[in-house]
């Protein structure tokens, strides 16, 4: 039988298990939503851990499906938000014990990831730029509904090793998303429902000077914002503009600093926020950027997969 890896990611969000062959493929990419009620803007770490825990029975048989025809060789989970000291979240801690379990009982070797690196992977997987495995260093934003990072990314064999260089100092750009979304009536997660109204805007997008100084940027304004226009207008489609044209603007901005005092590089852009159409238009103009297929943009445990096949080849 052939060989596969597997991995695991258990998100604030997002129940996840992949599978990649011998050959670097995922074969595999499972995932079950956490769910949300109706009006709320997230959940609390103690209700991501129990919906884990609901969810995870139902994945490990999709996935015992999908690894029929190959012999577990690994496993990979991602145990912490990203790789700094006191990087931590209660959630993962249910897909390490599901991964551990796993590879218990078919006396197989676990590896731990970050959740982020698992992002990078992901989107360097989907992007078709694996190649910059090999190179000295490239630029990396994590965007999402719980992080809104800038990475200098340098390759391992084992991984990466990544340096912060630009981050928000109040809210995440996901955050905003959905504080905007569940405003106008939307239903949590609210980014995809909230690009749609966006796109279909015929109007003068209401501009605004984005906050962004040396790499650091400040979005809580746009919830203040795009509340205003739609408590004046009622007009959720110029709302949802506004928004994603500050939040391209300021990713514009932050990419431009820091290359200003590291040099030109590729981008990479991962996180569920980066599967947004309008955002990538304004930023491939600009810069050498590439961006992940929606399906691994959003949490998923594929990255992890490919990290651990990497890593137990070595």
């Amino acid at each position: 039988m052939r060989s596969c890896y597997i991995g695991f990611d258990t998100s604030n969000y997002t129940t996840s298990a992949a599978v990649c062959d011998g050959e670097g493929h995922i074969v595999a990419n499972l995932k079950l939503p956490l769910p949300v009620k109706e009006g709320e803007r997230g959940l609390r770490q103690s209700e991501a851990v129990f919906e884990h825990v609901r969810n995870l029975p139902a994945l490990m048989d999709r996935l015992s499906t999908a690894i029929e025809a190959y012999t577990p060789v690994a496993v990979g989970v991602s145990v912490r938000p990203r790789d700094a000291e006191g990087s931590y979240m209660p959630c993962f801690l249910s897909g390490r014990s599901a991964a551990y379990a796993f590879a218990a009982c078919r006396g197989l070797k676990v590896n731990e990831f970050s959740h982020q690196n698992g992002h990078i992977m992901a989107a360097l997987y989907s992007s078709g730029r694996l190649d910059l495995l090999g190179s000295e260093r490239f630029l990396a934003f994590h965007v999402s509904g719980g992080t809104t990072e800038a990475l200098l990314v340098s390759p391992r064999e084992d991984g990466f090793s990544v340096e912060l260089v630009g981050n928000t100092d109040d809210i995440n750009a996901g955050q905003a998303i959905d504080r905007v979304g569940v405003a106008m009536g939307l239903k949590f997660p609210c980014g995809a429902e909230l690009e749609r109204l966006a796109a279909e805007y015929r109007g003068k997008i209401f501009s605004h000077p984005v906050c962004v100084r040396k790499g650091i940027c400040s979005l809580s304004g746009v919830e203040n914002i795009a509340g205003r226009i739609y408590a004046q207008s009622g007009d959720r489609n110029a709302a949802a503009a506004f928004v994603f044209d500050f939040l391209g603007k300021t990713l514009e901005k932050m990419c431009a600093d820091i290359m200003a005092e590291y040099g030109k590089m590729p981008v990479i852009f991962a996180g569920g926020v980066m599967s947004n159409k309008l955002m990538r238009s304004r930023l491939s103009l600009s810069f050498d950027a590439y961006f992940s297929e929606p399906e691994f943009s959003a949490d998923n445990a594929a990255g992890i997969a490919l990290l651990c096949k990497n890593k137990a080849i070595l």
